[in-house]
């Protein structure tokens, strides 16, 4: 059922609207900052650091006692409630001029997502939802879109720690049930595409907690079956498996020990 926007999400939503603001003043003068790489195919720009240095300090004011994660900065896990930063997360979408990135804030309590908020600024639109009360587009409630379901679409997120020979077998199983498979290179627009409707879900065998912590929230409120495992090496080896149950079908074959943890 459908509730008011609780004051702690209309805080996070606050927060990552203006962060939004800010990575797109960025993006629009994107050939003028400057870059680095983490690893193969991985970056940060100085927008990364400056939208997350920019929510750390939000959440400070706001939210004083509670830890913060962030995929540039850092931080640990806790058993209480932690904010979890992905301050722009496709970055490499972002340093090409695709629309496909967001901003992603979510809180995390006793390893599960319970508020997320998502903003993709570059398509005008802020995502926010908490456990039990449903999603908010742009303030207003919303209802995950479920026409045309027959046309069978998902999301695949891949990683540089991926085993490509495990991968392969499992977009070949994926084809082989009759999926179509896009892969968009940001597991924040995946999950959110899937809780719009847009896609029939997302699937992401290795991941960080960063990605998902805003976007598994908003799968989970939209209806979507969401798995959300911890790995043993942390927050930065994460699994996530959100889809319609028809979906969600077709991939535990595939995906023998998908469950939650």
């Amino acid at each position: 059922m459908k509730t008011e926007i609780s004051e702690r999400l209309r805080i996070a939503s606050q927060i990552t609207s203006q962060a939004a603001e800010l990575a797109l003043s960025y993006f629009s003068r994107r050939s003028e900052i400057d870059v680095s790489s983490k690893r193969t195919q991985d970056f940060v720009s100085e927008a990364d650091v400056a939208v997350e240095n920019f929510i750390r300090e939000q959440l400070g004011h706001y939210f004083p006692h509670d830890p913060i994660i962030g995929e540039e900065m850092g931080g640990q896990l806790s058993d209480s409630a932690c904010w979890v930063i992905d301050p722009i997360d496709g970055t490499s979408n972002f340093l090409r001029g695709s629309p496909l990135w967001g901003v992603s804030l979510g809180l995390v309590e006793s390893h599960r997502p319970v508020i997320g908020v998502v903003a993709l600024p570059v398509l005008n639109e802020l995502f926010a939802a908490e456990s039990g009360k449903g999603i908010f587009l742009n303030g207003k409630p919303f209802t995950r879109d479920d026409c045309f379901a027959d046309v069978q679409v998902l999301s695949l997120g891949d990683s540089a720690d991926d085993q490509l020979g495990e991968a392969s077998a499992f977009y070949r199983g994926l084809r082989e049930a009759e999926w179509s498979v896009q892969c968009y290179h940001c597991t924040t627009i995946g999950m959110v595409f899937a809780a719009k409707g847009v896609i029939d879900g997302h699937l992401q065998r290795r991941t960080t907690l960063w990605d998902i912590a805003g976007g598994a929230v908003l799968c989970q409120e939209a209806g979507l079956e969401t798995v959300v495992n911890f790995g043993t090496q942390g927050i930065r080896h994460l699994s996530v498996a959100s889809g319609t149950p028809a979906l969600m079908a077709a991939v535990k074959p595939l995906w023998p020990d998908l469950s939650p943890r």
